[in-house]
């Protein structure tokens, strides 16, 4: 099990990454790969390059780690590679299909996938992976032709494929590619969100939810290149640089207009004053444009309420829909 909020497990076939942006500054998975190397763990005694990476977070392949999912048999939302980046450099495309493989060995099981490399996701998800991917499952016959595994859909319908947008640069940059690539669901991580994020050039009123039953999403069909979730979150851990509540609540905003389902993760180290309350020197921070102030309480204390609410929601997925009376 995992402390993630909007997932139920994590997988992790690759350990180790390389910051790229400045959403991986602070990266928790860094910090957590040197205190497992000083535990002794295995998969974590690789160690990268110290300026982009650190100890023990060295790109590392784990293929003893693929078969992990075989051995679910209850449903679970499974987040892919929280300690790494399946579409890093380093990763092999034939490994990245072997992953791609065990998914769709594994329907009963939703996988979440987040990258910061756009670029190679658009390209080998875009491109042959599928051929690799079919590879895996299946052999050549007398004649060297693939046998397309039974039922197999591509892309595969319990694949969520997302990436992390930290301001509206990366916004910019990432989502183009994102909506770019074959994909049941779409999604966006803004976490830790590190300014104000306008999605109004991606999100707009189309028919919900994106028609499954018809055709392959498509960068064709205006019913489906919006992202189909999005998740916003704050920084916590040392360091921790504060979200300003304005930023959050624009996106829900913008979110809700639009018919996306819309999760808050967390407000991370700081949340902002409530009402009267007084910020101590030293632990606020002046939010900018609204003039308010945020204190650093830690994320426990800062919890998930965004304007004295809960926000868990989930997209409507193939599997979903066709249960819908």
């Amino acid at each position: 099990m995992t402390a993630i909020e909007w997932t139920d497990v994590v997988w992790n076939p690759t350990t180790g990454c390389d910051r790229v942006s400045p959403g991986c500054d602070h990266c928790y998975a860094l910090t957590m790969a040197k205190r497992l190397k000083g535990m002794g763990s295995a998969k974590y005694q690789t160690d990268g390059n110290p300026v982009t990476s650190g100890p023990g977070f060295g790109l590392a392949i784990h293929t003893d780690a693929l078969s992990l999912p075989l051995r679910w048999r209850k449903p679970r939302r499974v987040f892919v590679n929280s300690m790494s980046d399946l579409f890093h450099d380093w990763v092999p495309q034939e490994f990245i299909a072997q992953v791609f493989a065990v998914m769709a060995r594994t329907p009963q099981h939703t996988y979440q996938i987040l990258t910061k490399r756009h670029g190679r996701l658009r390209s080998l998800v875009g491109g042959h992976l599928y051929d690799l991917m079919v590879r895996e499952l299946t052999y050549a016959d007398n004649d060297g032709e693939l046998v397309k595994p039974k039922g197999l859909r591509w892309p595969l319908p319990n694949v969520w494929l997302g990436v992390s947008v930290e301001n509206q640069q990366w916004a910019d940059i990432r989502i183009p590619a994102l909506l770019d690539t074959p994909a049941m669901v779409r999604w966006l991580s803004c976490e830790p969100m590190l300014g104000p994020i306008d999605l109004s050039k991606w999100l707009g009123p189309v028919d919900w939810p994106p028609c499954w039953d018809d055709h392959a999403p498509s960068a064709e069909c205006s019913r489906c290149i919006q992202p189909e979730w999005v998740v916003v979150g704050g920084e916590s851990g040392p360091g921790a640089r504060p979200m300003a509540a304005d930023w959050a609540r624009s996106l829900r905003d913008q979110c809700t207009a639009a018919g996306v389902p819309f999760f808050f993760k967390q407000w991370g180290e700081w949340r902002p004053l409530r009402g009267n309350e007084c910020a101590i020197i030293g632990d606020a921070w002046p939010e900018g444009t609204n003039g308010g102030m945020s204190r650093r309480v830690g994320k426990k204390t800062a919890g998930r309420l965004l304007d004295g609410r809960t926000w868990d929601e989930y997209p409507t997925t193939p599997t979903d829909r066709k249960a819908m009376p």
